[in-house]
């Protein structure tokens, strides 16, 4: 009998479901019970929760986060050979698993929402891991309607994810994501708790939307953060010329010497630039 209720443990579900994990999927499978219960726990309270959770696999998160009183989760499942074991777990707790069977780069859940705001958690598939997540941070309008996401990631996307300036790690994803969300490395987990082990330590991160992000758009921010980073050896007089805008006018703007790189500039500096971005393309425009 597994710790967390009265289903067969992973490793049996596994074998009964020929669940191979498959590389082209992404799939490292976690079967430690004690290791979902407590990702589980992270996006708690959990109770009158709604869930959505990406590529379940054999369901072992999945049934932490029923057993542990979510009202409802929602599994996207991309492997068609593991529907039967999610099936299984859905008879054990009657009206509180919803299994969609597609892929959650195209499927958006909010249909299935009613309005109301959901918790993302997942054990996310390496490959596409960064893709899903950068999709999630630039929906609209904000607001999301997530209010909190529990996600595993390589421990380097991790790191990337809640880097700020003079970090090392801090680049285009760390200004999009602490723009828009408060971030935290919760935990790690060492590659022997998976089937088959990857190569790295994966991180379990949490993001909170913010409510109110400073002001500004969005996608200005995202070419700002591109275009600084996109050369990040090199002075912002010469990474920023690549928006053909006055580099020395958008440093000033942030507050910053157009000789500093961008690793150093705070996100509100990012903030900042993108502004005055925008005002230099109306001025053009007029």
């Amino acid at each position: 009998m597994s710790a967390i209720d009265d289903l067969p443990p992973l490793r049996e579900v596994i074998r009964q479901h020929a669940l191979s994990a498959r590389k082209s999927l992404g799939q490292n499978f976690l079967l430690d019970l004690n290791l979902t219960a407590r990702i589980a726990r992270a996006a708690a309270p959990l109770e009158d929760s709604t869930i959505i959770e990406i590529g379940p696999g054999p369901g072992g998160l999945t049934r932490a986060l029923l057993a542990l009183g979510a009202r409802r989760v929602i599994a996207i499942e991309h492997d068609e050979r593991a529907i039967p074991a999610l099936q299984d777990i859905s008879a054990r707790y009657p009206g509180r698993l919803e299994i969609v069977h597609g892929d959650a780069m195209t499927f958006d859940p909010r249909p299935l929402l009613s309005g109301e705001r959901a918790k993302i958690v997942a054990n996310l598939p390496y490959n596409i891991a960064t893709h899903l997540l950068v999709g999630w941070l630039t929906t609209e309008p904000w607001p999301p309607w997530y209010d909190m996401m529990v996600l595993m990631f390589q421990r380097e996307v991790g790191e990337r994810i809640v880097a700020r300036e003079d970090e090392e790690a801090f680049g285009r994803l760390g200004v999009l994501a602490n723009w828009r969300c408060e971030t935290k490395i919760l935990f790690d987990i060492a590659p022997s708790a998976f089937v088959p082990p990857p190569k790295v330590t994966s991180s379990v991160v949490r993001l909170i939307p913010r409510e109110n992000p400073l002001a500004c758009d969005r996608k200005l921010l995202e070419q700002v953060a591109a275009a600084a980073f996109g050369q990040r050896r090199k002075m912002l007089r010469q990474s920023l010329k690549a928006l053909g805008a006055d580099p020395a006018r958008l440093a000033a703007a942030a507050g910053v010497d157009a000789t500093r790189r961008a690793e150093t500039v705070p996100i509100s500096g990012f903030v900042a630039m993108a502004r005055e971005l925008a005002n230099i393309r109306g001025e053009t425009e007029r």
